[in-house]
């Protein structure tokens, strides 16, 4: 009898607690209206910026605005479009493929995920009209790529969110198994094989951006290197491969969703930012927009499809869009703290709130994914 009433007392108590718990997440929890406002306002300022899509992008030289950067951004610009359709940001992107011809960076058929990553919005273009053009280049170069035996080359984490995405894409669309059958051999070369054995290290839930940051190379502080934005990338291709629902191996891409986002928890900072260095909170230590977003919409996105639990990770992905909209967006729609491009922690630094970062557009794309997410989580 004093078992079963001890037992009834725990359960009140737990009952209680989670009540408690979601009280507080749900006031905490920003209304649709205000994750729309605070996305427009990002977009409309980039948008403002580059009133043609087709203009190059000129920096330390001449890149076509297809090039990864861009391409990120688009993305996100979909995800927005899908979260509020407004005609002039589907015309934008519209224009934007047409500018390229439909085509790979720099207009040739390549095996560089980089070049290929525009082929995730013309293949999502595609998708809601289905013009010929808008597939005709990215498959081509796919199917190349899968016409020979070579898996390697992936040999870069960013690389897995510039192209599993589309070969998730391709398979979708086509229904034909062989692009599903690429993706994961190509996938898994990188995460057991790429640089002895693999980018993913199983005991930390974590990746090293490429083989030359495998141990024996160390952080400051004694600890693997882990970059934020480089697991933010992975964090992303698991999502943009899920959504895809993939026809194989998906078992797969949800293990690495949810064994990510536990490690990921557990080094969030206490202002919803993650810092550069996941793993060496002092090696450039500060709030870092890019990986945050990455994270917020990846663990927003597992929430959302039932791949992560509510209760252990909607205060986490709460604090992380906290952060982005209190202290990286301004007021005019610019995001701070967003690192420049590079490869690690200590690239393009410094990293801070007035910092203009030498591109913006991929950590806008990121953002825009965030927020399309925390939007559907929203009152």
């Amino acid at each position: 009898m004093k078992h079963s009433e001890q037992t009834k007392k725990l359960r009140v108590f737990l009952l209680l607690f989670m009540l408690s718990f979601f009280s507080y997440a749900q006031q905490k929890i920003p209304a649709k209206t205000d994750v729309l406002e605070k996305m427009v306002l990002a977009n409309d300022y980039y948008m403002n910026k580059w009133p043609d899509p087709g203009t190059d992008i000129v920096k330390d030289k001449v890149r076509p605005s297809n090039i990864w950067t861009r391409a990120t951004y688009y993305e996100g610009l979909m995800a927005l479009y899908q979260t509020e359709p407004d005609q002039k940001l589907l015309d934008y992107a519209i224009n934007w493929g047409k500018s390229h011809d439909w085509e790979l960076a720099y207009k040739k058929i390549s095996r560089d995920g980089d070049n290929m990553c525009c082929g995730q919005t013309y293949l999502d273009l595609y998708k809601m009209d289905p013009q010929p053009e808008r597939m005709k280049a990215i498959r081509e170069a796919v199917d190349q790529m899968i016409a020979t035996d070579k898996i390697d080359d992936w040999w870069w984490i960013d690389a897995l969110q510039m192209a599993m995405p589309v070969f998730a894409r391709l398979g979708a669309i086509t229904g034909e198994e062989k692009y599903w059958d690429r993706l994961y051999e190509m996938y898994m070369y990188t995460k057991t094989e790429q640089g002895g054995n693999g980018l993913y290290n199983p005991k930390d839930q974590l990746w090293w951006r490429d083989a030359s940051f495998v141990p024996p190379y160390k952080e400051p502080n004694g600890e693997d290197c882990y970059w934020s934005r480089g697991n933010g990338w992975v964090i992303a291709a698991m999502v943009r491969v899920l959504e895809q629902n993939p026809q194989k191996h998906k078992e797969e891409y949800a293990k690495m969703l949810k064994s990510m986002s536990k490690a990921l928890v557990k080094v969030q900072r206490e202002d919803g930012f993650w810092n550069v260095s996941l793993h060496d909170p002092t090696h450039f230590g500060g709030p870092e927009a890019s990986g945050t977003a990455f994270f917020v919409y990846g663990m927003a996105w597992g929430i959302n499809h039932g791949y992560l639990k509510k209760g252990k990770y909607l205060e986490p992905v709460l604090k992380g869009w906290k952060a982005l909209c209190e202290k990286s967006l301004h007021i005019n729609g610019f995001l701070g703290y967003m690192q420049g491009t590079g490869k690690e922690p200590a690239s393009s630094q410094p990293v801070g709130y007035d910092v203009v970062p030498n591109f913006e557009d991929y950590g806008l794309g990121a953002f825009l994914l965030a927020g399309s997410e925390v939007y559907k989580l929203a009152q």
